[in-house]
């Protein structure tokens, strides 16, 4: 069993969720050692579904990187990212069950910062380099799309999921309407006036850094 959950099949997950008679089955299958699944999965199924979430997004940025985005507008190269992680999923029932147990209030910490670092590997997969307070706004957008498209994609019985696409679509339409009326009121002298000030405040916001070499830290290293 890897802590990707890739190495285990998933199969009790659709009846039982993310459960530990998930975590059970799942070591029962891949023939695991017991103390060792549970030293990968101390929180049993919980990690359990993190795992699997990380592994979408580490096909995700896999699927992106092998892509040709020449030609596309920056938006499509969003929507593409979004749409290959969804297509990363496999078993849509495994996100749904999923979306269940990161809306309980115990889990929902979790669940925003799972969606969260999607938005973030989708970013910086395609390039971006933003270190000021536009890094948190960028991520916050995308992880509110990324979020209503998975919502959207759970109840989508069209074919292909063609639906969704068209969903994706208009929501980062709406985005570039937001990003569009911003630049106008930064080319107005009144709204330079009004935003003189928040944005002199937001000048002074930067990228979270954490240290990584303090004593009894251990990197994650399954990203």
């Amino acid at each position: 069993m890897e802590r990707s959950g890739s190495g285990c099949r998933l199969g009790a997950c659709p009846f039982d969720g993310w459960s530990e008679a998930t975590l059970r089955a799942a070591i029962a299958d891949s023939g695991c050692a017991p103390a060792l699944a549970r030293a990968l999965f101390p929180r049993g199924g919980i990690d359990l579904a993190v795992a699997y979430h990380l592994r979408g997004d580490r096909m995700m940025r896999d699927a992106l990187g092998a892509s040709d985005l020449s030609a596309m507008r920056f938006r499509d190269k969003v929507a593409h990212a979004v749409r290959l992680r969804l297509e990363a999923v496999g078993e849509r029932e495994l996100v749904r069950r999923g979306t269940t147990l990161f809306a309980l209030p115990q889990h929902a910490a979790e669940g925003a910062k799972l969606i969260w670092g999607t938005a973030d590997a989708i970013w910086v997969a395609l390039g971006d380099t933003a270190r000021d307070f536009s890094w948190y706004s960028k991520r916050a957008t995308l992880s509110a799309v990324y979020g209503s498209t998975v919502l959207y994609w759970l109840g989508d019985d069209s074919t292909g999921n063609q639906a969704t696409w068209d969903f994706l679509d208009r929501r980062i339409g709406d985005v570039m309407q937001i990003e569009k009326a911003k630049a106008a009121i930064k080319d107005n002298a009144l709204g330079k006036a009004l935003l003189a000030g928040p944005a002199k405040l937001m000048e002074k916001w930067r990228v979270p850094t954490v240290p990584d070499d303090l004593p009894g830290r251990m990197m994650d290293r399954f990203r």
